[in-house]
């Protein structure tokens, strides 16, 4: 192990085995790190400066084929989705998220069968690396489980080494009824091996089986993925579900000890090995699980904000910012380096176990009950106790925004606040494809399917996408056309830095005010907001918004005065940008 690793690294990587194996798993993990590095070339410092984000960068989230070539194109379903967004987004978007696209047997990609392919059907590695030349690419590492077709089961099943203590088996009279469960199928399911039936640990579906991290070799092979991924122009890495990877019946059986410290290790390697990369969490939990993952600086770069698709969804379809406004407030200062991944939709459903503690029950029930009038599902969990609670609302987050009466400008309106909004936070922007094109539920492919979540799943055609734009009439085109303008906006307004300051000030309900700063502090910007069907007087002076009182202000939004003297009037869904 000599010179293998700096010092400080060496002495990190120690503390992280020794807590997940124990010492006399030590030095054996160590040299397999070591051959890790080998393999892929790495070595410390020599991949390139850290990739700080700035307030320049916005992240698309989508799926491969979320432009489907024509049945006529011979290009492939990411060539074609990477042509879509040279020619329509290039000049908006930095980062492109695409979801699993390796071969796999459900839920759209992430029940994996081979995590080193490329699923045929959406193209190749090569159009991969093409994508990373114009747009910083971003993946997903499905820790938790793979796919019951995957060659990593079935040598499970035939019970080969080191295959057959890939997975966790667990005795079907075992109390688990502290695990923690974001499903209601079963925990366990049973399967046929060739040593007779045994269970198998299933925490999402009987076609996701959970592998089992307390076997070196299980890690080992994630990291080999990892900096596969790495390797193939992969910058920005997901850790999808991660906090359910360690289990310990007895326990809830999330966010232990040695997940935390998984996480850590992989930071620990990019830090030295890759400062180019980014670690995302996906932990769809409640706010202080969720941020716990930054640690003390010394796990992941960024973490998804689960709380704000619901919070921003909760005050604008009430016109009441208190909730909104309270969570903001309690937003810890983030250790170095950190920041949130700001988003309102992706691929899964509007989660709600984030607004735990956040919001009363009685306006939970009524946010639950209006997804609902709204054409939505509600997707539920099994508690410990075998009761049912509501897990994740289905639906587009355009039509969560649906006027009761049908009116479509007002819905637009509230989805285009809530937009900007979510851009105005502290954090990076993720704006999932559908939120561009203000996408409808689809329900036809959930009757098709079998599965909510398929409400927020469409795919287009490359024609019918461009045939939509080119309707300037229709919310679609409207919404990607409005779209396009706030971002390249923001991109132009350097308070929005990632990792600057934000402080919301106290208003009426209907209102929502914030400022925020750039790091160096030499751009402030307010942020001023009407959460309502009315037009609202703005009286500075009884608001202590630190704004001149002799000077006047443009919405850097429309290029329009907006405050002069402190006064002003907000249209109803309105958003200001008021450079200060």
């Amino acid at each position: 192990m000599d010179n293998m690793f700096p010092d400080e690294t060496e002495e990190k990587l120690k503390r992280h085995f020794k807590i997940i194996y124990g010492e006399e798993k030590l030095h054996d993990c160590l040299k397999r790190v070591g051959h890790l590095l080998q393999a892929y070339q790495l070595q410390p410092g020599k991949m390139g400066k850290p990739n700080l984000w700035t307030h320049e960068d916005h992240v698309l989230i989508t799926y491969g084929d979320m432009v489907k070539r024509s049945e006529s194109d011979s290009e492939s379903n990411l060539k074609s989705l990477h042509r879509f967004i040279k020619e329509e987004l290039a000049s908006i978007i930095s980062t492109v998220h695409v979801l699993p696209f390796f071969p796999s047997s459900s839920d759209d990609g992430f029940s994996v069968i081979d995590y080193r392919r490329v699923d045929e059907t959406l193209g190749n590695w090569n159009d991969i690396t093409e994508m990373s030349r114009d747009f910083r690419m971003m993946g997903d590492l499905v820790m938790n489980h793979t796919s019951r077709y995957s060659e990593w089961f079935r040598r499970f099943i035939e019970r080969e080494e080191p295959y057959k203590n890939f997975f966790i088996e667990a005795d079907p009279k075992t109390d688990l009824s502290a695990v923690t469960r974001p499903r209601m199928s079963p925990l366990l399911t049973p399967v046929e091996t060739d040593d007779g039936e045994k269970y198998v640990w299933t925490t999402f579906s009987n076609d996701q089986i959970d592998v089992n991290f307390e076997n070196p070799d299980v890690l080992f092979e994630y990291l080999d993925i990892f900096f596969c991924y790495i390797s193939k122009g992969l910058s920005v890495i997901r850790l999808d579900a991660v906090a359910f990877i360690w289990k310990e019946p007895g326990t809830s059986c999330i966010h232990l000890k040695q997940t935390h410290e998984i996480v850590k290790l992989m930071r620990t390697l990019v830090d030295c090995y890759s400062p180019e990369t980014t670690i995302i969490t996906e932990t769809n939990v409640p706010h202080r699980e969720n941020i716990s993952y930054f640690g003390a600086g010394d796990e992941t770069h960024m973490v998804y904000q689960f709380s704000l698709p619901p919070l921003l969804l909760h005050a604008i379809t009430t016109e009441n910012s208190f909730y909104l406004r309270e969570w903001i407030r309690s937003l810890k200062i983030l250790p170095d380096k950190c920041t949130y991944f700001n988003f309102t939709a992706s691929h899964d459903g509007i989660g709600v176990r984030p607004l735990e503690g956040l919001i009363p029950k009685e306006e939970f029930d009524s946010l639950i009950e209006g997804i609902k009038k709204r054409g939505g599902f509600i997707s539920e969990k099994k508690n410990p106790d075998g009761s049912l609670s509501p897990y994740e609302m289905n639906i587009t987050y355009f039509d969560a925004f649906k006027d009761e009466k049908g009116d479509e400008e007002v819905q637009i309106q509230r989805f285009l606040c809530s937009q900007i909004l979510s851009m105005s936070l502290k954090g990076v922007p993720g704006i999932y494809f559908h939120n561009l094109t203000a996408t409808r539920s689809n329900h036809e492919g959930v009757a098709l399917s079998g599965h909510y979540r398929t409400i927020n799943r469409k795919k287009w055609t490359y024609s019918d996408l461009q045939e939509m734009l080119d309707d300037g009439k229709s919310a679609g085109a409207r919404v990607f056309s409005k779209m396009k303008e706030i971002i390249q906006c923001r991109k132009s307004v350097a308070a929005f830095d990632p990792f600057g300051k934000q402080l919301v000030f106290d208003s009426g309900k209907e209102l929502f005010f914030m400022l925020r700063k750039s790091r160096d502090t030499r751009e402030s910007v307010l942020v001023a907001a009407n959460l309502s069907n009315e037009n609202r007087a703005i009286d500075s002076r009884n608001l202590s918004l630190p704004v001149n009182l002799g000077r006047s202000y443009t919405d850097l939004l429309t290029g329009k005065a907006t405050l002069k003297d402190g006064r002003g009037e907000l249209a109803p869904w309105q958003v200001w940008w008021l450079r200060l």
